[in-house]
């Protein structure tokens, strides 16, 4: 006679488990490969000037200026509230009443400011859904400056996996720009990428996967605002806005005067007295106001072009050069660059995309793969 529930010898029944106990308990096994597996790849580019977000199989989900502005406290500033980030934040850069201060966390490519760095991409992150499903991991693949130093490169990793991030790979931005526009980087042969951005211009030559020589420079689309700023104050007498110089820029700025005359009206305060005063600005103005920057810009690749390995040079003599990054719009660059050097120079297509696009092809890729947090970066100083 057998007791229920017993087997034969007093041993318990093994009764059918549940089904859904089975699955959560064989999900629960499984849960870090699938988080793994599932893991959002995004490619973050933390500009001075503006941050990029690409995310796999949806493609550049966020461009916003990279500014964050905070509601002031008593405490100390790591307790200050976030109150706006991208272009609500730039919209109040100069204008902020005293309660709100706005922040640009970079300079020349680099976290300057690490606390509002973290925040503002956690914001990013957050603004560009960039969470996955299971154990909302994200990977990072981050552009930054080929000649970042170590602390620098620690840095904006420390601020990255403090914003969300599971797993932090490191790219160097001229090579993901080469990337982004399409050069056959991984080939045997030389390329030169002119990556132009808020606060760097990074010149390298490029073959077989990696940087073979650069030049890094602190020259970018802020130091031609601030010469633009500079130039009319010195010339009519009148200090320009950041906004305003900005927009001078975008509107009728040219790398060379040879071109026809073009002018716009600009609003600015007179040195003399303080009050407002309009002024015509010509586009032969902005080419003089840019001339020294610009002057610099032209050193770097001609210096990159005297210390490219001759092998080289001559895949460069063929095939031109390319200009990236948001100053590649700034009219008659590549004509400019082409008087100076004889070379032949185009804008790649989207330059201002490039290197974000391109940090995102690398993800994954074969030959750039990215493993753990030191040995995935590449194109990186060590």
């Amino acid at each position: 006679m057998l007791v229920a529930g017993n087997r034969p010898g007093g041993r318990p029944a093994t009764h059918p488990r549940n089904p859904s106990t089975r699955f959560n308990r064989g999900f629960t096994m499984a849960a870090p490969f699938l988080g793994r597996f599932f893991a959002h790849n995004v490619a973050v580019d933390p500009g001075t000037a503006s941050t990029l977000i690409y995310v796999r199989n949806r493609g550049v989900v966020l461009n916003q200026p990279s500014v964050v502005c905070f509601r002031k406290r008593g405490g100390p500033a790591e307790r200050a509230r976030v109150e706006a980030v991208g272009e609500q934040a730039k919209a109040l850069l100069g204008r902020s009443p005293e309660h709100l201060e706005a922040v640009r966390p970079l300079r020349h490519g680099v976290v300057a400011n690490y606390h509002a760095a973290e925040q503002m991409m956690r914001q990013f992150v957050g603004m560009s859904h960039a969470r996955s499903l299971f154990g909302r991991r994200v990977e990072f693949t981050i552009c930054v400056p080929s000649n970042a130093t170590a602390v620098e490169q620690r840095a904006i990793r420390e601020a990255a996996l403090a914003a969300g991030a599971s797993r932090v790979s490191l790219i160097s931005e001229p090579l993901a720009a080469a990337l982004g526009a399409g050069l056959p980087v991984s080939e045997a042969v030389g390329s030169m990428v002119v990556d132009i951005g808020g606060g760097t211009t990074e010149v390298a030559v490029i073959a077989l996967g990696g940087i073979v020589y650069r030049e890094a420079i602190r020259v970018g689309g802020d130091q031609f605002d601030a010469a633009i700023v500079n130039h009319v104050r010195n010339l009519y007498g009148v200090l320009l806005g950041e906004h305003t110089a900005e927009h001078v820029k975008k509107t009728i700025g040219t790398a060379s005067c040879r071109v026809p005359r073009e002018s716009i009206h600009a609003i600015g305060r007179s040195v003399a007295d303080g009050l407002p005063r309009t002024i015509e600005l010509s586009n032969h103005d902005i080419a003089d106001a840019l001339a020294a920057p610009l002057n610099q810009v032209v050193s770097a690749v001609k210096s990159a072009l005297e210390n490219a390995p001759p092998e080289l040079i001559t895949d460069i003599a063929d095939r031109g050069l390319v200009l990236t990054g948001g100053g590649a719009l700034l009219a008659n660059l590549g004509k400019r660059l082409h008087d100076e050097t004889g070379l032949a120079a185009r804008v790649a297509d989207d330059p201002l995309t490039c290197a974000v696009r391109g940090a995102g092809e690398a993800m994954g890729r074969g030959g750039f793969d990215a493993g753990d947090e030191d040995a995935g970066d590449f194109g990186m100083n060590r």
